[in-house]
């Protein structure tokens, strides 16, 4: 479902904005009407800080209407403190008709992204729908950059808290197709019988135990003149009940956003024309249900992946790197990128290892990793540096295949062998690897972590 709000302009005074119940002005800029006390006096009397996000309510009559008037902090004005104050304003006007505000000044990209996002929604509850604010700035245009990057949160949360009785490997191909559609890109779709016969492997077996087979998604944004060409990489299994190595029923209860990192590679390739990205970008979208049955794999299963590396399965809960290693693989010896960038709810250790806001970033280029922990710090969407252990890499060793899908016990570091076992797929070009099982969720729905921190990176 789409955000359910909308950001335009109007001219003229805050007060006299149609429908308008709530009205918001930054903390010391005068509100331009007479609201019947000083507002610096409320201020100090509140002990207002001016902190981002901060706000002090009161009622005023305009016209001989009760209207609510917020005063917003904006911090120091920083992107990242108008980010905050774009969403606090947004959120305080839930269930009203219209927010008339009149912005702070600067470039209001995140202040618009955030207010439209405060707007997002995901319920499939009967009844009424709950009802967001229509935003009108007053005397300033709304970021149309802003708006864009919201449109591709957006797009990303819901193909995440989409069930997944409704979603699947073939489902989510064709949503990328409506995407495609929609906005001037190429597709091209793998479905079971074209993986067998190019010998996608690790996609096919994670997909065996599913009536719902596997499927290959790949995206294709060409501007004229590009002079570099990025892969993207998403994980999109639809939903993860370990296989035969079943998780605890508890632990099954997010895994509909299992596809998280595939669904903000779609995201991301979604406003790549809005914003005229110079840069040609590929993305692949890895998709299969990773489900029990007699057909499933086994532990101590091997596997042929694309391109002719085998892999051991010693556990069928480590399916994720299996459908990855097949895409990896693929964008090396098919695509000639200048650089690959998968990205994946991939592993409970970086969740343990970092919480719930950073990702754990792998990388074999520096400069990669460089320009991506820039985009992560403007995006606010942090990742820390995690290492590519050389001694660990006898862990991965298996007796019958090039390498084992787990680590030997003994040596944790779960997350760090996961991104090692990636490695041997990725090829000599430069390749990183986002670890987002704790950010891309909050509590049971999706962030879209990821999909800003990509399009600042593409766009800077």
């Amino acid at each position: 479902m789409p955000v359910l709000t909308g950001v335009r302009a109007v001219e003229g005074p805050l007060s006299q904005v149609p429908g308008a119940q709530v009205l918001a002005v930054p903390q010391g800029v005068d509100p331009g009407f007479d609201t019947g006390f000083a507002p610096a006096e409320l201020l100090e009397f509140r002990e207002a800080k001016g902190e981002a996000g901060e706000i002090i309510s009161v009622p005023v009559r305009v016209d001989g209407v009760f209207r609510e008037l917020l005063l917003y902090g904006i911090g120091e004005g920083t992107p990242a403190d108008l980010r905050k104050a774009g969403a606090a304003v947004a959120a305080r006007a839930k269930g009203k008709d219209v927010l008339a505000v009149v912005p702070p000044e600067g470039d209001l990209t995140t202040f618009t992204e955030a207010a439209l996002l405060a707007g997002y929604d995901y319920r499939l509850k009967t009844g009424e729908p709950k009802k967001f604010a229509d935003i009108v700035l007053v005397g300033a245009e709304p970021s149309q950059r802003g708006a864009v990057y919201a449109r591709a949160a957006a797009l990303a949360r819901d193909l995440t808290n989409t069930p997944s009785n409704e979603k699947g490997p073939a489902w989510l191909a064709e949503q990328a197709r409506t995407v495609a559609e929609g906005k001037g890109l190429g597709v091209r779709v793998w479905d079971e019988d074209d993986l067998a016969a190019q010998g996608f492997g690790g996609l096919l077996a994670v997909g065996s135990g599913s009536p719902r087979p596997p499927r290959l998604i790949q995206l294709s944004y060409e501007p004229e003149g590009a002079t570099r060409h990025i892969v993207l990489v998403g994980k999109g299994i639809t939903f993860d009940t370990g296989g035969i190595s079943i998780k605890p029923a508890a632990s099954m209860t997010t895994m509909k956003t299992d596809m998280a990192g595939g669904a903000v590679v779609i995201g991301v390739l979604s406003a790549l024309r809005d914003l005229q990205v110079p840069v040609k970008v590929t993305g692949l979208i890895a998709a299969a249900e990773n489900m029990p049955s007699g057909s499933a794999m086994r532990p101590s299963d091997v596997i042929t992946h694309f391109g002719g590396l085998t892999s051991e399965v010693l556990n069928t809960d480590a399916e994720g790197r299996l459908v990855l290693a097949d895409a990896l693989a693929y964008a090396d010896a098919e695509l000639a990128p200048d650089a690959v960038v998968d990205i994946a709810t991939l592993t409970g250790a970086a969740k343990v290892a970092l919480g719930l806001k950073h990702g754990a970033l792998f990388a074999t280029d520096e400069a990669l990793a460089a320009e991506l922990e820039a985009a992560a710090k403007t995006a606010e969407e942090p990742v820390w540096r995690m290492p590519l252990i050389d001694d660990y890499r006898p862990a991965i060793v298996s007796d019958v295949a090039d390498v084992a899908n787990i680590e030997k016990r003994g040596f944790g570091g779960g997350s760090i062998m996961a991104a090692l076992f990636l490695e041997k797929f990725a090829g000599s070009r430069p390749w990183a690897h986002l670890d987002v099982a704790g950010p891309a969720r909050s509590g049971s729905s999706a962030t879209a972590y990821g999909v800003r921190l990509f399009l600042d990176w593409l766009t800077a």
